[in-house]
This record gives C-alpha cells, sequence and structure tokens, in this order.
C-alpha cells in the first residue's frame, strides 16, 4: 500500500486588514501585513517584500505553510535552492511569492491558543490561532511560505 504524505502543515485564505499596522514601515521595501483566516479564523502578521509582491488591504490571499516544496511530499533539502530551468515542477509553481524559514517560537496560552513565530530571512510572521488546526508546525522546523491572490 503507497502512503500519501502530504507536505502541507497549514492552509487557509486570509483577508488582509491592515498594512503597516502600526503606522510605520520598518524597511522601505517591506510591508507588515495584518490579516485574518476566512476558515479557521486565525490573526496572521507577516512582513513581505513589497518591491517584489503587492499587497493591499481587503486583498483575499492563500497562505500555505508547507514543509516541502516537492510535489511528492519527498522532504526537502533546507539547506540549498536550485532554480535551475528544466526541473521538476514543485508546489512553488502555484503561488506568486515564496519564503523559506524557520519557526523560532511556539507558545501555547490560554484556552487552546498557539502563537506561532518563524522567520523567513529577517521577514517575520507570527500566526495565532487554534492549536487544533496548527498542531502540524513545530518549533526549529523548517518550512516555506507561499502566497497567491
Amino acid at each position: 500500500i503507497m502512503e500519501t504524505y502530504s507536505s502541507t502543515l497549514f492552509e487557509d485564505i486570509f483577508e488582509v486588514t491592515a498594512l503597516n499596522p502600526d503606522g510605520k514601515k520598518v524597511f522601505e521595501s517591506v510591508n507588515r501585513l495584518a490579516a485574518t483566516g476566512t476558515t479557521f479564523e486565525c490573526d496572521l502578521l507577516l512582513d513581505i517584500n513589497s518591491e517584489i509582491y503587492k499587497v493591499s488591504e481587503m486583498d483575499k490571499l492563500t497562505l500555505v505553510l508547507a514543509s516541502t516544496l516537492n510535489l511528492d511530499a519527498s522532504p526537502a533539502d533546507h539547506f540549498s535552492y536550485n532554480t535551475q530551468s528544466g526541473q521538476e515542477p514543485t508546489l512553488a509553481d502555484n503561488y506568486e511569492y515564496v519564503m523559506h524559514g524557520r519557526v523560532f517560537d511556539v507558545s501555547h496560552q490560554k484556552d487552546g491558543v498557539v502563537v506561532i513565530a518563524a522567520s523567513f530571512g529577517g521577514l517575520l510572521m507570527r500566526l495565532t490561532g487554534d492549536q487544533r488546526h496548527l498542531t502540524s508546525v513545530l518549533p526549529d522546523m523548517r518550512l516555506y511560505l507561499l502566497l497567491k491572490k
């Protein structure tokens, strides 16, 4: 029997509620977006490179956290990235914006709420929600974040 593995750790559609909610941009080319998940009602704060990916308030974004970009869900080599053309299709082909990073904190709050913090080369993500939907995201895990409108 072939067992199928999913590389998807979390997926939801988020509605952007604010850009740079603290009222200031930390870096010229970075926007911090605040968004709310439409299915699991998670709260998201996410830094993105605004020079290469434009996001506006009220945009709806599909966000996926994945352990690998390999379509067969085989483990990723998290220490190299090959952009040569002609390679196998990957999960990234279906998305507009992809980052690679590491979970640096998973903190459990009261009432079954968990806060996940990750860094993607210094661009930060904070995802807050019901721990039942976020059990696959573990401390110190390397992962991919994928976005599309």
